[in-house]
């Protein structure tokens, strides 16, 4: 690899350009062009067959030449339209091929892009390979984000080589709301898969209090620190979180053990009595220990786990302010009067904590985060993932989080087993207040649900993330749910003034 924004790579043989199809097709993204440039036999094809078989995950995956039909479709994880342009008459004929409409609804691979260089689009991705000695050599050109999706890629494959695994198969996982991306592993054929967790440094984004960006207000973690020390501390304590394998804390970049693919939604996205009620049992266990709020982790680190404090509260309840109530508007924003009563409530409610029982909360517990177990037995029947964001704060939080799942609805009678099964467990320990834990779960649930209700449109308008919007009637009807404790009638009547309630759309 050279220093210049070009990337240079040799490949030995087949399998290291099969290696590198499977690398490029985890960085292309739809809109990417790939054009492919290189003598007849320096290995196009065999590089575009090994990105659409990594893309399928299907290493038998049929990839004929599209030589005579000049264009072959592919519906995939992203659709991919694969072109050889060797008998195409025109350049202008590229359209009448649907070359514009695939780029925007997909990936293009081109080979000889030649002969229709002028219709490309100038952000075209170009790859040039040529012979050279026993193997081939490989010349990457790309820009901006598209240079540092593939830099990212094959600095992956480098730590992968660095951990003794310079062959293995690399498949897409799943990414997240966040800039988190995940693979699924396979060090040799027949192994069982690991994952790799890619997360890479962020830039620091503008302050939005005190001078602090968003992520370090909100206690967000911003390297792997955290989710190993918390991984390491949850495992010595008898739960079922991910061994860390190898880390890179610099580049962000972790290999872990694989829980499982097991969820606790059925085949049609229903919640599984069962694992619910197991999963709220292993969360009273975790509230009925002592966690450390000061980890050691790496060589000479010392991970603090942030108190869920009053800023990071009230700057997530903020979002109801700054992005629902504009949404329901129709842009006209909350007036001073409103934000200024609404935080105030929210000062008087967090007051209201001071005495709360508080402990490790995993910030996320819910659905998405569960892994069910089947084969194993007690709290280690629940796999805990995305925990880095822990912090210390009151439990109700959690029991809030997975009681009131926010990608799932949980019916009044389900609601209601749940909450009984971790009120019974925590019943049987010495000095457990529930009529607090209970002021306490109505203030967090509510906390939690006004973050939400703000959040999905912050993903619709500012991320172009519009799916999430789907949670909103849910959300509301949560909400609703934590208004009805008398310590909250300031807050209610306050939705109730502003429309906020189950009735939105």
């Amino acid at each position: 690899m050279t220093t210049s924004d070009a990337i240079s790579l040799f490949l030995k043989d087949e399998a290291a350009t099969i290696r590198l199809g499977e690398d490029l097709a985890l960085a292309l993204k739809t809109g990417d062009c790939l054009a492919l440039s290189g003598d007849l036999g320096a290995g196009k094809s065999s590089l575009a067959r090994a990105i659409l078989r990594a893309m399928a995950d299907d290493e038998g995956l049929e990839v004929p030449s599209p030589t005579f039909t000049l264009v072959q479709s592919y519906d995939l994880r992203i659709p991919v339209s694969h072109f050889d342009l060797y008998r195409l008459g025109d350049p202008a004929e590229l359209t009448e091929l649907g070359f514009d409409e695939a780029l925007q609804n997909g990936i293009c691979l081109v080979e000889w892009p030649e002969m229709a260089q002028s219709e490309l689009p100038a952000e075209c991705i170009t790859l040039t390979l040529a012979h050279e000695g026993s193997g081939r050599r490989v010349i990457i050109e790309a820009a901006g984000a598209q240079n540092t999706r593939i830099r990212r890629v094959l600095a992956i494959r480098d730590f992968l080589d660095t951990a003794g695994y310079p062959a293995a198969k690399r498949r897409f996982l799943t990414g997240d709301a966040s800039l988190r991306a995940y693979e699924a592993i396979y060090p040799q054929a027949g192994n069982q898969r690991i994952i790799l967790m890619d997360w890479p440094p962020l830039a620091e984004g503008p302050p939005v209090l005190d001078g602090k960006p968003y992520p370090k207000v909100a206690h967000l973690a911003e390297n792997a620190y955290p989710f190993v020390a918390i991984a390491d501390t949850l495992r010595k304590d008898g739960f079922a979180a991910p061994e860390v394998y190898k880390v890179d804390y610099n580049k962000g970049i972790l290999l872990i053990e694989d829980l499982g693919s097991e969820g606790v939604l059925d085949a049609h996205g229903q919640p599984v009595i069962e694992r619910y009620r197991e999963s709220v049992a292993c969360l009273a266990r975790l509230h009925a220990l002592k966690f450390p709020q000061d980890i050691p982790v790496g060589k000479g680190h010392i991970h603090h786990i942030p108190d869920f404090d009053r800023t990071a509260m009230k700057m997530e309840v903020r979002l109801v302010l700054d992005w629902h109530l504009p949404w329901k508007r129709q842009g006209a924003p909350a007036t001073e009067a409103e934000r200024a009563e609404y935080l105030a409530i929210w000062d008087a409610l967090i007051d209201e904590l001071a005495t709360a029982e508080k402990n490790l909360l995993l910030r996320d517990f819910h659905s998405p985060n569960i892994i069910w177990r089947e084969r194993e037995s007690g709290i280690r029947k629940i796999g805990l993932i995305d925990f880095q964001d822990a912090m210390i704060g009151p439990t109700a939080y959690d029991l809030a989080s997975i009681v009131q799942d926010a990608r799932v609805t949980i019916e009044p009678d389900l609601f209601r087993q749940l909450m009984d099964d971790y009120l019974t467990l925590r019943r049987a320990e010495s000095g457990f207040d529930e009529a607090g834990f209970m002021m306490a779960w109505a203030i967090m649930s509510a906390q939690r649900n006004c973050k939400l209700a703000g959040l999905w449109v912050r993903l619709l308008q500012r991320d172009g993330k519009p799916g999430y919007l789907k949670h909103m009637p849910r959300t509301l009807s949560y909400l609703n749910v934590a208004l009805e404790h008398e310590a909250l009638a300031p807050l209610r009547d306050w939705c109730v003034r502003a429309g906020i309630g189950q009735s939105e759309s």
